[in-house]
């Protein structure tokens, strides 16, 4: 009975049936602000927790009876905790495209083999349909998409994307929106066709968010992006 209900307490906190993310809660919600401001400072200071959830992820990967969404929610975590890693063996640094071979680095386990962010992104996270993981991932970069103070968990994944994807697209420091014209992040240029489709433009993808609607007419200009740490 005791197992039970320690079971059923641990599906109502929303972690992953097989992958627990309670030290990752921890470790976000202790640096990372709701702004999604990180505190890179302290985390320094703090490097054993961060490499425990490191070394969390490397013992446990996806496997075959793994749901779509538990899949999703490992890749999407795993990036933005090993973002946070690479950027704190790197640090003090004031943007992480000073750190050599940021997203080329094989520095992430991944069962028998090491692989990269790159990797992660290209490889894994983009050729599973998902436009959403966009703004879900985090580059470390005060123009890229907030890093979420909590994790994506496979229970509430699609709430969470269609959140940070509302969030992003309507934030007046990522984007500019007007009705007929449109200054946006670069990451609409970068993966255009991640958000297209035979019958949807990228400006049919932008207004299922947009609080202005937008003319499919309207001018599409692309904001200069801001890399500078997310601090």
């Amino acid at each position: 009975m005791k197992r039970i209900i320690l079971l059923l307490l641990i599906t109502v906190q929303g972690f992953a049936q097989n992958f627990d993310y309670r030290n990752y809660t921890d470790l976000l919600s202790n640096h990372v602000s709701s702004k999604g401001n990180v505190n890179y400072d302290k985390l320094k200071t703090n490097v054993a927790e961060l490499n425990l959830v490191v070394a969390e992820f490397e013992k446990t990967q996806p496997r075959k009876n793994w749901s779509r969404n538990e899949i999703l929610a490992y890749y999407i975590n795993s990036y933005n905790v090993h973002t946070l890693k690479k950027v704190i063996d790197n640090y003090p640094t004031k943007s992480i495209k000073n750190i050599r071979n940021a997203w080329d680095d094989k520095f992430i386990v991944l069962g028998s083999k090491n692989i990269s962010l790159s990797y992660i992104e290209h490889n894994i996270l983009r050729k599973m349909n998902e436009p959403r993981i966009h703004f879900a991932i985090n580059c470390a970069s005060f123009s890229c998409p907030d890093l979420l103070n909590k994790p994506f968990l496979p229970q509430t994944l699609n709430s969470q994307l269609e959140s940070v994807t509302k969030d992003f697209i309507n934030d007046g420091s990522k984007n500019v929106i007007e009705a007929n014209e449109i200054k946006i992040s670069e990451i609409f240029s970068w993966f255009s066709g991640d958000f297209k489709s035979k019958n949807t433009s990228l400006i049919d993808f932008i207004n299922k968010y947009s609080t202005i609607n937008i003319n499919e007419d309207a001018k599409v200009r692309y904001l200069d992006y801001n890399w500078s740490l997310n601090k």
